[in-house]
């Protein structure tokens, strides 16, 4: 039985299509991502980029990159140099595909970085940038479950540092888990993150 499988694994691999340099490539800069190698990872997916000129997703990874590793970045310098080239990135990537979700989703999320950083000196300036990229995205895919979400979780945010309830933002954030278990990808590469990111947000509303 152990042999049938292995040949029937063998038979499917075989009638699969080969894989491209593209898909070679974008396998591995997940991997190295996933392997707590971002800076290779982010390298990577630049690379990837500049071979498939017209392509959104490897400048979106890689600016997704800059901007996760600089949440939580106490070293003003390092966080501006992360978040100035997340920002070059991301105007390459919106270049080639406008009016992007996914993009806009990106995009408030770097401006969140700032405000994260040094609410005092960012917030008043890009808080209402955020909340147009949110409500722009959710005019172009209001069934994305990442502008839903992550919308919400701003919502909370600014909630939280003004004192006030949090609870009414909880809904938004079951309706994205709702999304997240109906949502399919365009392709294997397509933006696909935030369910674990929004079951662990829910599980402290009901906390």
């Amino acid at each position: 039985m152990k042999h049938l499988i292995i040949i029937a694994a063998l038979m499917v691999s075989a009638l699969m299509p080969a894989q491209t340099n593209y898909e070679k490539g974008m396998q591995k800069a997940f991997q190295l991502w996933g392997n707590n190698q971002p800076t290779e990872a982010a390298n990577l997916f630049e690379r990837i980029a500049k071979a498939e000129p017209d392509n959104w997703l490897p400048l979106y990874y890689a600016a997704q990159i800059n901007i996760v590793k600089s949440f939580g970045e106490k070293d003003e310098e390092k966080l501006s140099a992360q978040l100035k080239k997340a920002q070059n990135l991301i105007n390459d990537a919106t270049a080639i595909s406008k009016d992007n979700a996914e993009i806009l989703v990106l995009q408030a999320l770097l401006h969140t970085a700032w405000v994260a950083y040094d609410g005092a000196t960012y917030g008043m300036t890009l808080s209402g940038k955020v909340v147009e990229l949110y409500t722009k995205a959710a005019q172009i895919a209001p069934k994305n479950p990442r502008v839903v979400f992550s919308k919400a979780e701003w919502d909370m945010g600014g909630a939280r540092y003004f004192g006030q309830d949090t609870t009414p933002f909880c809904k938004d954030i079951e309706r994205s888990i709702q999304l997240f278990a109906n949502f399919k990808p365009e392709t294997p590469f397509h933006p696909n993150w935030g369910k674990s990111r929004a079951e662990q947000v829910l599980k402290s509303c009901k906390e």
